[in-house]
């Protein structure tokens, strides 16, 4: 019996080994440095959490929701490496095509399920386009642009998410002040279950970001709650109202599909400006020209007719020269106000002109 005892430390010295090599495998648990590095991270979260607790009441958010909330999130370390591997262009990465883009998100499936929801809200709709001077379809098109009609809008919790992403550091006033503004919709009434989305905080069916459903989210059906979960006509007048704020001009469209002349000098219309947001985008788009002054240029719009000659436009060629290009309007921009992609901006309109076509 003697050689038991030193026969049993060494066979948990070789299963200790084994569990290291093989990360803790053979006994169900994380290696002891993992587990204190786990430990570390929580207990740091947990020290952030405190310190934003001031910060949360200070900017108005209820002493009694802040302590219902705080103690009830752990990190997520999942949403932070998905924040780090968005991708980051650089200046002079080469620009995919815009066709694949197209064809994947102004389908058949999707244009149906449009025309469906556009024929089911047409009273609240054209109510919401009177107000706001926004088009029904544009509305539309955004709802199923974002979240498919409301098929996928996400279920991370948004507290957890983006209290995560603030302590993380990286982008840290952005995501503090959507994880506070999240506490301020609670205070307004918002249930704490509803509080669900994408991984980076966006919510309900226009996958608005925290602050920005407390600027523009509104009640579309009378019931005094503005309910982007839930609720089309609420969704749509919250889109509605989105868009007039930023700027929407009645009665323009976004922009024109046109045929450009085999002869036509794009020097002639080069953009001399450099944009400080989103540069990627606008450096693809040329200088302003009227209406009138496209046409003189030599462009034919691919089908109805052209907008009035005072409107001003850009144009592009998403997929370069010999193929469809577009003039685009200052409504365009307020598209790119939504999610500042051309293609993103492009599809939504296309969208919006088969829904309601």
């Amino acid at each position: 019996m003697k050689g038991v005892a030193p026969f049993a430390r060494r066979l948990r010295a070789v299963l200790l080994a084994m569990a290291v090599l093989t990360g803790g495998a053979l006994t169900g648990t994380a290696p002891v440095a993992a587990q204190d590095a786990v430990g570390d991270e929580q207990a740091g979260f947990q020290a952030y959490l405190q310190q934003v607790r001031g910060r949360a009441i200070a900017a108005g958010v209820k002493p009694a929701t802040v302590d219902a909330v705080l103690p009830t999130l752990t990190f997520n370390p999942r949403v932070v490496a998905l924040d780090r591997q968005q991708p980051e262009t650089a200046p002079n990465a080469p620009i995919s095509m815009f066709a694949p883009y197209r064809a994947a998100h102004v389908d058949a499936a999707r244009i149906e399920r449009g025309r469906t929801t556009y024929a089911a809200q047409r009273s609240g709709l054209a109510s919401v386009e009177a107000q706001t001077g926004v088009p029904e379809q544009i509305m539309v098109a955004i709802w199923g642009h974002e979240t498919n009609y409301g098929s996928y809008t996400g279920n991370f919790d948004l507290l957890r998410s983006l209290a995560s992403l603030a302590y993380e550091g990286r982008r840290r006033p952005l995501f503090e002040g959507e994880f506070i503004a999240a506490m301020k919709m609670i205070d307004r009434g918002v249930p704490r279950a509803q509080l669900l989305g994408s991984w980076a905080g966006a919510t309900g069916n226009p996958q608005f970001l925290p602050s920005v459903y407390l600027r523009l989210a509104r009640d579309g059906d009378g019931d005094g709650r503005a309910d982007i979960w839930n609720s089309a006509a609420d969704t749509l007048a919250s889109i509605g109202n989105y868009f007039a704020m930023a700027g929407w001009r009645a009665g323009e469209p976004w922009g024109v599909a046109v045929g450009v002349p085999a002869t036509f000098d794009r020097a002639e219309v080069r953009n001399r400006l450099v944009s400080p947001r989103c540069p990627r985008v606008f450096e693809r788009h040329s200088g302003w020209r009227t209406m009138a002054e496209w046409r003189a240029l030599g462009m034919v719009p691919e089908s109805g007719s052209w907008p009035a000659d005072r409107v001003q436009a850009t144009l592009i060629e998403p997929d370069g020269p010999g193929r469809t290009a577009y003039l685009l309007t200052s409504n365009y921009r307020v598209i790119l106000d939504y999610n500042c992609s051309n293609f993103y901006a492009l599809s939504v309109g296309l969208l919006a002109d088969a829904i309601a076509r």
